[in-house]
């Protein structure tokens, strides 16, 4: 079962994440892990890179599912977070809610609640746009772009507003898991568990709603409302990750892909399979995001500095989205 040696993978990630970084190097980490080592060994373990890479991996969890989701809800290949509104959205929302500085929404249950509407508010506006032409991939995401790019403007408006908030709104802005406590996993891992769980829980629905909407509700399926289901849960799982680690490029979109590809169609697979590849890649980035950090600042001779994760996966993403449709194009 494939599962098994990919959740084997992402625990050997986890791993090389919690040893990257340039103060402690993997024979420290590995004496505070069996119990010995200085108490400030311990607090960089346990208190930043331990929960760091845990973020990490909630996150690349929930953006897998929410491509995958998206992806099967709306018959759509090109479809995932980045390009339908929802990241941008999200962004908008999160940035909304700490630049501006309203009163009793810089919480970060505030925070996660309006990236969650932010996120709907972008998913709505596409759907709008698109009207009757949400069957059409190519179409649905070229609305996609024209709605995020209208985000991200109202984004940039955001911080124009108030530019004194552009250091503390930039994770969202490009993705990053610098700085993630225990404060964050505690608020973000509930919240993927349950809509992790209500993902899975509509596989069936899922693999129906990708035959037709026709052929599903041929097989009793009230397309509407499972469609419904899914984009809730699509919308809540991207909100969760933006809110602990901002927008990462092209995650959501891919994601899918290399579900589909290992796990074939069988969204009972797939679903799983697509949140661990997405805890493996988010987890790999941070620590690929690490030492290449630790490269560039020992190449540059400089005491600090840091490459976001998110700069990493929107690099890789893009590369990849070059290869795939160059193959595409080969193919047809």
């Amino acid at each position: 079962m494939l599962l098994v040696p990919l959740a084997l993978a992402v625990l050997a990630v986890a791993c090389a994440d919690l040893v990257a970084g340039r103060s402690l190097g993997p024979a420290e980490v590995w004496g505070v892990l069996t119990g010995d080592g200085p108490a400030d060994s311990r607090h960089i373990v346990f208190q930043l890179r331990l929960p760091r890479a845990l973020v990490a991996l909630a996150a690349g969890a929930s953006l897998g599912l929410a491509g995958i989701v998206l992806q099967s809800a709306l018959r759509n290949p090109l479809a995932g977070p980045e390009v339908t509104g929802v990241t941008p959205g999200a962004v908008l929302g999160a940035v909304a809610a700490t630049g501006l500085g309203v009163a009793g929404w810089q919480s970060p249950a505030a925070v996660v609640a309006a990236a969650c509407a932010g996120g709907f508010a972008g998913a709505g506006l596409l759907w709008l746009l698109a009207g009757r032409e949400q069957s059409d991939p190519e179409r649905t995401a070229v609305h996609g772009v024209l709605v995020s790019a209208v985000l991200s403007g109202l984004t940039a408006m955001v911080l124009l507003v108030a530019p004194g908030e552009l250091g503390s709104v930039v994770q969202w802005l490009v993705g990053s898991t610098e700085g993630r406590v225990w404060a964050h996993w505690n608020l973000l891992w509930p919240w993927a568990a349950v809509w992790g769980l209500a993902a899975c829980a509509l596989a069936v629905p899922l693999t129906l709603l990708r035959c037709g909407d026709e052929q599903a509700a041929a097989a009793g399926l009230a397309t509407g409302r499972a469609r419904g289901a899914a984009l809730v849960c699509a919308v809540a799982l991207t909100a969760g990750a933006v809110s602990a680690v901002g927008a990462l490029g092209f995650v959501g979109l891919l994601v899918p892909h290399l579900a589909f590809a290992v796990f074939g169609a069988d969204l009972r697979r797939a679903l799983p399979g697509a949140a661990l590849i997405g805890a493996l890649v988010v987890c790999g980035a941070d620590a690929g995001a690490q030492w290449v950090s630790r490269a560039l600042a020992d190449a540059l001779a400089m005491d600090r500095l840091s490459v976001p994760t998110g700069a990493l996966t929107t690099l890789v993403g893009a590369a990849l989205l070059l290869v795939v449709a160059r193959r595409g194009r080969t193919l047809s």
